[in-house]
């Protein structure tokens, strides 16, 4: 399992191209990445970790999907329609990345700043590829990306992430159960085979990028400790 430390001492880095003009040994402050499906539980383990930086002196920003103002709410209006073709689903999500990576994560880091992503690149990676994108075009799109300090995957089974969803909301997303890939008709039965997919592309996944996974099938509280405990090792360095 990788050891992660600061990158600004130990050569932080991009992961391909990167964004020309940009010194990433001037991005002092750390970025760290929840990963997860709905109702893994990332969000409220974000808004904890929040309180409890801050409360520790730690300045904090936060990025996540379709949070640009460049693409989010057309985004948001196309997937309504349920129509979206793969490719244009990818490049939407990429731009909505691109455009909070140059004006809200880079400015952040190069002020000293804590940026926590609620989702990075890895979930984005995840559903290309689960609708078949090419893995060498999806680590080109995605070579702009900065590398985290911390990377860690909220892992819930799929059973489990169901219960969750319909208990907050009383149903399940179309793009989240995988419906436009034509699994099965019922949206239940394809939130399962479409998150299982998932996890197995998370996977896959870490075996090239080596971030963390995490157990989110239990308590809130328990996930919560182990989190601050990896970060706490994060920023001091060790």
């Amino acid at each position: 399992m990788k050891k992660y430390s600061p990158k600004a001492q130990t050569g932080r880095r991009f992961y391909g191209h990167g964004i020309p003009g940009v010194n990433p040994e001037e991005l002092v402050g750390r970025l760290i990445a929840v990963e997860g499906a709905d109702g893994s539980g990332r969000s409220t383990q974000i808004a904890q970790l929040v309180s409890w930086l801050e409360t520790r002196g730690h300045p904090t920003v936060q990025v996540g999907l379709k949070r640009s103002t460049l693409v989010s709410a057309e985004l948001e209006t196309a997937q309504e329609g349920n129509i979206l073709s793969r490719t244009t689903l990818a490049l939407f999500y990429a731009t909505d990345f691109a455009d909070q990576l140059e004006n809200i994560i880079l400015p952040a880091l190069r002020a000293g700043f804590i940026v926590l992503a609620d989702r990075y690149i890895y979930t984005l990676m995840a559903r290309d590829m689960v609708r078949g994108m090419n893995q060498a075009w999806l680590k080109n799109l995605y070579g702009v990306a900065l590398e985290p300090d911390g990377v860690f995957y909220l892992s819930v089974e799929p059973g489990e992430l169901v219960q969750r969803n319909l208990a907050k909301s009383a149903t399940l997303d179309y793009w989240e159960s995988g419906m436009d890939l034509g699994l099965s008709p019922d949206l239940f039965d394809s939130f399962l085979a479409y998150q299982t997919r998932m996890q197995e592309a998370f996977r896959q996944l870490q075996k090239s990028y080596e971030f963390e996974i995490i157990d989110a099938n239990q308590p809130v509280a328990a996930v919560s400790k182990e989190l601050r405990k990896k970060i706490t090792v994060l920023l001091n360095g060790d």
